[in-house]
């Protein structure tokens, strides 16, 4: 049998030795050497060689393994670049800001620290009337009378001593020829600041009349008394809440002290309040959402004579300046 050769490596075919006198022994198939374990070659088919010893075909050479199949590292995890970030908790823009709760005022800022214009006219009296800065004023008492300074501005100052019933007052005049809601929006804007003391009873707020049916009417933001305040004999027809605080709305009937707007006719007739429960010295009254409010309450309004911005006080001594008091219908 021929020599079976140097025992081939790494798959190289093994040289199947120096041939025999017999057939060349067949090579065997090559061994596959590549990434799968290379087939060892076999030493050819033995050949039926005649003559010479039998050659030891040598210890078959393994087809050189290549190495064991190179695992190319445990895949890698495409690197995962971190958790996914989340972009962060969607940045909200914080909770969407109120714009503050409005100003007293509503809308429209007014300026609480204003002072009352210089110079003015002065109108003593018991029961008088005029115009200014394109309202009206009015004047009265059941008393000794009293006070009202009036400006070319929306601005008024009233004083009393011991007059009883005393009211001073700035605003508009319609003399009874529309509804309230034929009006447009009727507002007011006001600054006071009060000295002395109001008597046994005051309101500070606005203050008008409609007829048929005669209904004379206060909405009370303050007191020389503390607030809420109540005239008394009063019928209770639940709350509003209107520029930024809580009304309690009242109907009471009455005779009054002076007579009415009515005619000399109407001898008795009834009161609508709206009297908030907290004080304040300045800011918007909102009248039309008030006149709303009392035809919610079934508190019904005939033809508006007038709606002005009020100081009424029962006797004692005091003054009060209003550096702001408009009054406007739009």
């Amino acid at each position: 049998m021929g020599m079976a050769g140097t025992t081939g490596t790494g798959s190289t075919t093994g040289v199947s030795g120096t041939t025999g006198a017999g057939s060349t022994g067949v090579a065997g198939t090559t061994g596959a050497g590549g990434s799968s374990t290379g087939v060892a070659g076999h030493g050819g088919t033995t050949g039926s060689a005649r003559g010479g010893t039998t050659g030891t075909a040598g210890t078959t050479g393994t087809a050189g393994r290549g190495g064991t199949t190179g695992t190319a590292g445990t895949t890698g995890a495409a690197g995962r670049g971190g958790t996914t970030g989340t972009a962060g908790t969607t940045g909200r823009g914080g909770t969407t800001g109120t714009a503050g709760t409005t100003g007293t005022g509503g809308s429209t800022m007014v300026d609480c620290s204003a002072t009352l214009p210089s110079g003015g006219t002065a109108h003593n009296s018991s029961n008088a009337s005029g115009t200014a800065a394109g309202m009206n004023w009015t004047i009265w008492s059941n008393g000794s009378g009293g006070s009202i300074t009036t400006f070319d501005v929306p601005a008024f100052k009233a004083t009393w001593a011991n007059s009883g019933d005393f009211l001073a007052r700035l605003g508009l005049q319609w003399n009874s020829t529309k509804t309230y809601d034929q009006l447009g929006t009727v507002t007011a804007q006001f600054s006071e600041k009060k000295t002395g003391d109001g008597g046994g009873y005051s309101y500070i707020g606005i203050y008008g009349w409609s007829q048929n049916p005669c209904v004379e009417f206060y909405i009370v933001d303050d007191s020389y008394k503390t607030m809420p305040v109540n005239p008394g004999s009063t019928v209770n027809k639940g709350t509003v809440d209107i520029d930024g605080g809580t009304y309690i709305l009242y109907t009471r009937n009455t005779t009054g002290t002076g007579g009415s707007k009515c005619g000399s006719s109407v001898t008795s007739w009834v009161q609508f309040y709206s009297v908030r429960r907290t004080a304040r010295t300045c800011g918007q009254i909102s009248i039309s959402q008030h006149f709303a409010a009392w035809a919610a309450a079934g508190m019904t309004l005939g033809k508006m004579d007038q709606a002005q911005i009020l100081i009424e006080v029962g006797g004692g001594t005091g003054s009060i300046d209003f550096p702001v008091a408009s009054v406007t219908a739009q």
